[in-house]
């Protein structure tokens, strides 16, 4: 009776604003039919499923706090007295950049691959400068730059915090002689800050599936490459951490008998080759890598996913979450998805992240291109295959 009278509450309200097609596409399936609370008061967009915003301070916060642990960690190495204090204090750092380094290692090693230099390069969603470390930790196989031939590049982001966080120590890396960097703060959805062809390459690792228009991000790369430019990046799938969709929802499913989104959505791998064609970039190659890394426990993995700035920013996710789910989610995540270590008592607990890797180029005169339909010279049908056997007869 409660939840009859609810409906028909909805349904009154929803007739002031609405056309009788509109309340019966929301109420006929059931459903959506969902208390406010399971969703934060943020408006929804039919065009949008990030808040930005969000993002930004949950990235900015992150910056803050690894700067914050790292500068209180070297103090206690300068007061220490002994060696091993130092040396254990040192230790206690943790680098929750672990993921996107690795990420940007194995994106930078596809220049390898191409012959052509890139001199002048620019990083969307730059971070704190994964890439541009990778690109400078050895030279170019011909000429002078990094891997891939890169002298120069523009490190962008809309997190200012992030993106100056590595200012102490950009200048004395090993390799940063080979590449100069420029940082911009500068909104990844907005349009980018340079005129038509200008770079060789745009790149992006690990950042842009946070970007709610990648079409306008896919063309703006696309005008401010020069032609025969390259666009090489790297971005979280839609089939990453379902353990921990999967551990959310059967928790808030039993502790309160509904369920918000707690991770994604993301891109699925099917979308980013129609996404690039349509930006207008040719020859794409797009592939995948399932990347699978062990936690102590599913609060463990939540607490880096915070440390790396990779919190929850969905617009339709919950206000809040209770102490009760997050107890549940972990022990279910615990039994669903344990790793058990040869030698260790304590087990592990598995997460998945699905990572798509795709290259496109910008047209030019030198590139393969298909012959014209109809050019044809014979059919496929008119060729025969002769199969021969080296069975002996006896």
């Amino acid at each position: 009776m409660h939840c009859s009278r609810l409906r028909n509450d909805f349904a009154r309200r929803l007739k002031q604003h609405s056309s009788s097609s509109i309340i019966k596409k929301v109420f006929n399936g059931g459903n959506d039919m969902r208390p406010n609370r399971y969703f934060s008061g943020v408006d929804t967009s039919v065009t949008k499923a990030f808040d930005r915003e969000l993002k930004k301070k949950q990235r900015d916060n992150a910056a803050r706090s690894r700067r914050a642990w790292k500068s209180a960690a070297v103090d206690d190495v300068i007061s220490s007295s002994s060696v091993d204090a130092a040396a254990a204090a040192d230790d206690d750092i943790v680098d929750y950049e672990y993921f996107r380094q690795e990420m940007a290692i194995r994106l930078v090693d596809r220049l390898d691959d191409i012959k052509v230099g890139f001199p002048l390069a620019l990083d969307v969603g730059a971070g704190s400068g994964q890439i541009y470390r990778a690109i400078c930790s050895d030279d170019a196989f011909e000429g002078e730059g990094g891997i891939g031939g890169v002298r120069k590049m523009v490190l962008l982001d809309s997190s200012d915090e992030m993106l100056h966080i590595n200012d102490d120590d950009d200048e004395d890396f090993e390799g940063s002689h080979r590449c100069d960097a420029y940082k911009l703060h500068s909104d990844e959805e907005e349009k980018l800050p340079f005129p038509d062809g200008t770079f060789d390459i745009v790149m992006s690792s690990q950042s842009i599936h946070w970007v709610n228009d990648l079409p306008k991000l896919f063309q703006e790369a696309f005008r401010v490459l020069k032609p025969n430019g390259c666009f090489m990046f790297s971005m979280i799938g839609g089939a990453t951490l379902p353990e921990l969709r999967i551990a959310m929802t059967l928790a808030e499913l039993e502790r309160e008998g509904g369920i918000g989104a707690h991770v994604g959505p993301f891109v699925e791998l099917s979308d980013v080759g129609m996404l690039m064609q349509n930006a207008g970039f040719a020859l794409p190659t797009i592939d995948i890598d399932t990347v699978k890394i062990s936690y102590p426990s599913a609060p463990i993995l939540m607490e880096h996913l915070q440390r790396m700035g990779e919190g929850n920013a969905s617009l339709r996710r919950r206000e809040y979450t209770t102490r009760d789910v997050f107890l549940a989610a972990s022990c279910i995540y615990d039994e669903m998805y344990p790793i058990q270590v040869e030698g260790e008592e304590n087990r592990d607990v598995e997460a998945t992240a699905q990572v798509i890797y795709a290259i496109g180029w910008t047209p030019h005169a030198s590139q393969q291109k298909p012959k014209k339909r109809g050019t044809a010279t014979h059919r496929m049908g008119d060729d025969v295959v002769v199969e021969h056997s080296n069975t002996k007869k006896s």
